[in-house]
């Protein structure tokens, strides 16, 4: 038994599937040796659908895949979040829904599939604010709605993790900060993501200062980088489409190998943490996105989720922070020997 501090390896399966069949994605995962996956977007039998559409027969199918494959969901990557902030025309093509109606319908469904999908983690976003305002002028409304959200999680043993991300009202680790200080409650975690801080013009130096910022609050981490052609002007708003050099992990302008050294201090408190709450472990969710990312999905292939995990756990040995992927003990394990 190793007494390194250790991480629970995980990623977004859609990723490495190229039709996004759930057979494609289970057997890219079981291959790669991952026993947990993030649950995105799906074909269950009835075409690709996000999550949030599964019928209750597509989950049944799921379900039993899982069991053949020797896979459980590590969290929901559900969209929740993902919405104006109000009502306004500000030419961006983001829908609004009037927020009761939101919580009500959109996240007590993400709530009902984490308990069918046997996850207490359901990924989430801040909200968008109207473009070309100034973020701040709405942290409070944010903040009100995403307490809410935590409550309704909280109340279905849920944890809601709320992920950095480009041109939503938490945009980078100073503004989740503020964000997770304001709604102070224990279902509202942070989902740190250095590629989506440095593909918005961060260099280095600076997402580390973003990490540095939302540290206290965070709760498991994505893990994809960026690397910039040329030098970036500095962060504003992203064309989230023509978004095209992610690489993996410590191959661009991300820092990593200086933030999971630091995150590796916070490893075992945070896992006692997580574990009251129902969690197994410290999740690195990989959602690399190197042969493309956009505003609700990424894509990387069988090969490249294979070259981002290998990248990723090269930087894991180095730093000394363990992890597990599956072995013949597993195997026989699984197969009752």
């Amino acid at each position: 038994m190793s007494d390194k501090p250790q991480v629970v390896l995980s990623g977004f399966a859609d990723e490495a599937a190229l039709q996004k069949t759930a057979e494609q994605q289970f057997a890219a995962f079981a291959a790669l040796g991952l026993q947990y996956y993030t649950i995105r977007f799906i074909d269950a039998g009835q075409g690709v659908k996000n999550v949030m559409e599964l019928t209750r027969d597509e989950i049944t199918h799921i379900r039993h895949l899982e069991g053949q494959y020797d896979l459980s969901v590590s969290s929901l990557g559900s969209p929740i979040g993902k919405v104006k902030l109000k009502d306004i025309d500000d030419g961006t093509k983001n829908r609004y829904v009037p927020f009761e109606t939101y919580l009500h319908n959109d996240v007590k469904k993400a709530c009902e599939l984490a308990h069918a999908f046997e996850t207490k983690l359901i990924r989430g976003f801040s909200f968008y604010h109207p473009r070309g305002s100034d973020p701040r002028e709405h942290l409070s409304q944010a903040a009100d709605q995403l307490g809410q959200i935590a409550e309704e999680c909280h109340r279905s043993d849920l944890t809601f993790g709320l992920e950095v991300e480009a041109n939503l009202v938490g945009s980078n680790g100073e503004l989740l900060r503020d964000i997770h200080r304001q709604v102070n409650h224990p279902a509202l975690l942070l989902i740190f993501d250095a590629g989506n801080l440095s593909s918005q013009g961060y260099n280095p130096y600076q997402v580390y200062q973003q990490y540095e910022a939302m540290k206290a609050g965070i709760g498991w981490m994505h893990i994809k980088d960026y690397k910039h052609a040329t030098p970036p002007a500095g962060p504003g708003h992203v064309d989230e489409e023509a978004l095209k050099h992610f690489v993996p992990a410590n191959q661009g302008d991300s820092a990593h190998e200086a933030i999971l050294l630091d995150f590796r201090q916070m490893l075992v408190k945070l896992e006692q943490k997580l574990k009251r709450r129902g969690v197994p472990g410290v999740f690195l969710d990989l959602e690399p996105h190197v042969k493309g990312g956009g505003q609700f999905g990424g894509f990387s292939g069988p090969d490249g989720m294979g070259v981002a995990l290998r990248g990723l756990c090269k930087l894991l040995d180095y730093i000394d922070i363990d992890y597990h992927l599956r072995d013949f003990e597993d195997i026989r394990a699984a197969r009752g020997f």
